[in-house]
């Protein structure tokens, strides 16, 4: 059995190679060529849970499960939010192959969804884009997001304002030809930005319908329970919304529930799955002038797909640390 840390995990994993590989993984679940069960959890004082989010993809013949802790206010103590591991299993034998960090799977692997969703749903000329959320998301999404977009400005906001400059400070060494301005508001960060990305704990809205831009595209990622959503109604009520998967979504994704709840949408509001969408069967967007919505939840599936590419790329160059079990 190999165990991949995580560092090897960003030395193995690329941005660049992670899109490519989260499109083939959507569209096998779409087809029926991947299966997965609804992630169970197990909630933990001060509002941390535990999660456990098996799955079995098909042509790859592996089956695993991702078992994450996600603590939100671990930010407020310098510790991440979502910290886990990956289990990596061959599905003709049983065998374990690899035990691979999940904290570093999961910052890369859910950028390079919302850049899969970015590139079928945002115009093809957008330049424009607001982060709501200065964390570790927010630095994946904005590498995920300038490889499916000629991204030439960035605003940032967050509630913790030190946070927010010292996200431009970094990112700005980083990328120098962007950009990059911190925002005092949300409001004022998305103003006229043509992409938006909500990365943010918050349980409660923290986007507004008659903030966005026509013609804009939204990536909503924060929010993974029913009961908590970044999004107001108004903005789910106007957009096109489309998921990473159904069944997730109308069982855990409160941007969607709540609206439901309410009265303001309805079950076919969902346009279709992201995997339907690149494979054809649904349609993405029809003119600039709409706003369109991907809601995302993080998958099993995803996991287990950037797990099979590390494991296989670890074998390959003498990566990881063996051990007997």
């Amino acid at each position: 059995m190999l165990v991949i840390d995580r560092h090897e995990v960003s030395e193995l994993l690329t941005m660049d190679s992670c899109i490519p590989l989260m499109e083939d993984v959507l569209k096998d679940l779409s087809a029926g060529q991947a299966e997965q069960q609804l992630r169970s959890v197990v909630p933990v004082r001060e509002g941390g849970l535990m999660g456990l989010m098996p799955a079995y993809l098909l042509r790859q013949e592996i089956v695993g499960a991702k078992l994450i802790s996600v603590f939100p206010h671990n930010h407020d103590r310098g510790l991440p939010s979502h910290q886990g591991v990956i289990s990596l299993f061959d599905a003709t034998s049983g065998a374990i192959n690899a035990i691979v960090d999940g904290r570093q799977v999961t910052a890369i692997r859910t950028a390079a969804v919302s850049a899969a969703a970015t590139k079928l749903l945002a115009r093809a000329d957008s330049r424009s884009l607001a982060l709501i959320g200065t964390g570790e998301q927010a630095r994946s999404h904005l590498e995920a997001l300038l490889l499916v977009r000629p991204i030439e400005q960035v605003r940032v906001w967050s509630p913790n304002k030190e946070h927010a400059h010292k996200f431009r400070t970094s990112m700005s060494d980083r990328y120098p030809s962007l950009t990059i301005e911190v925002a005092n508001t949300a409001r004022e960060a998305v103003a006229e930005a043509d992409i938006i990305c909500t990365l943010t704990s918050s349980t409660i809205p923290v986007l507004e319908g008659e903030w966005i831009p026509e013609g804009a595209h939204i990536n909503a990622v924060g929010a993974c329970r029913a009961p908590d959503r970044e999004l107001a109604t108004s903005v789910v009520q106007q957009a096109r919304l489309y998921v990473d998967r159904r069944e997730s979504a109308v069982n855990e994704a409160g941007d969607y529930l709540i609206p439901l709840r309410e009265g303001a949408i309805g079950p076919a509001h969902i346009v279709g799955e992201i995997g339907e969408v690149l494979l054809g069967q649904a349609q993405g967007r029809t003119s600039d002038k709409q706003i369109t919505l991907f809601k995302s939840l993080g998958l099993a599936v995803e996991d287990l797909a950037a797990a099979a590419y590390l494991y296989e790329q670890a074998y390959r160059q003498g990566k990881g640390t063996t051990i007997d079990i």
